[in-house]
């Protein structure tokens, strides 16, 4: 089996620097016709330059790929827009989008400004949803689309000093969830990447110096391909990083019933051991699903 993206058109924002621009590299190599969208800017958000996207073009070019140069802002709707409007007049469709843009404005939460936070959950919560709204309609009408959103570590576990980076990168894991029930009548698949890799935003957060060597970009990135072409999964949180693959997944416990009279705090305190019982935990795959677990445990009082 040989993982090709021939006629395929992606998206990949934030493909200037480190795992976007490994993205769009080997999105590529592998026959895909690659939109490479940068705002150009420092990792805090600040400034813009056209020259990184045009930078990564010129590779995919010289490689005798092909691909043009975006600059739009994904936390501008319009902006967002104007940049599928351009993929689809040059290539006629979009098959794959790449929410990989992303800022970093760490602080940990008793000093952190609002405004800060407000301008990280932008960039990456709604980002993802600008771009994926914009290509919405376009995979709704082809009956194909796979989307990635960017989740992280630190969403899913929490990391000191990252309480907006955190919120927004949990954030795009439910936006998955609802909008893989949405998509899923056509053909549109949606995952979510979890990557760990020395990049300039990460530079500075790790301490070991083996880092730069064993953990680069493009060792994500394979694990990137997988959930962008025509047999990737749905609803996957894959974890990538220094050569490692695993999934991450939401499970949630069997739980206790308390009939009217006994439901105080004090009986569910006493229950605690069984209200946390992995025995017959299980991934629900729908809100309702919990719902009627509830409603079925009480009828079978």
């Amino acid at each position: 089996m040989t993982i090709r993206f021939d006629d395929r058109v992606a998206i990949i924002t934030g493909a200037g620097n480190g795992l976007g621009k490994s993205h769009a590299l080997a999105l590529a190599e592998r026959g895909c016709k690659v939109v490479v969208n940068d705002l150009g800017g420092a990792v805090d958000g600040s400034g813009s330059s056209a020259t990184l996207a045009e930078q990564v073009v010129a590779e995919i070019e010289a490689a005798g790929g092909e691909a043009i140069a975006n600059g739009a802002n994904v936390a501008n709707y319009d902006e967002v827009e104007a940049m599928v409007a351009q993929a689809k007049a040059k290539w006629g469709r979009v098959d794959i989008l790449v929410n990989n843009a992303g800022i970093l404005r760490d602080k940990s939460f008793a000093k952190a400004d609002l405004d800060n936070f407000r301008a990280v959950v932008e960039v990456h919560l709604m980002g993802s949803v600008n771009c994926t709204k914009a290509v919405w309609d376009t995979m709704r009408e082809q009956e194909y689309g796979r989307i990635v959103m960017t989740t992280s570590a630190s969403g899913l576990y929490g990391n000191f000093g990252q309480a907006s980076y955190g919120a927004a990168k949990m954030a795009v894991v439910g936006l998955m969830n609802t909008l893989v029930l949405e998509g899923h009548k056509y053909g549109i698949h949606i995952n979510a990447l979890a990557p760990s890799a020395y990049t300039r935003m990460t530079a500075d957060i790790f301490s070991d110096a083996s880092a730069e060597e064993l953990m680069p970009p493009e060792a994500v990135t394979t694990g990137l391909l997988t959930l962008c072409d025509e047999g990737a999964p749905t609803r996957t949180i894959l974890a990538a990083g220094a050569g490692g693959y695993a999934t991450t997944r939401i499970y949630e416990t069997d739980g206790i019933y308390l009939p009217p009279e006994d439901r105080t705090p004090e009986n569910i305190r006493v229950a605690w051991a069984d209200v946390e019982a992995e025995d017959k935990q299980r991934i629900l795959t729908n809100a309702g699903q919990q719902t009627q677990k509830f409603l079925n445990k009480s009828k079978q009082q």
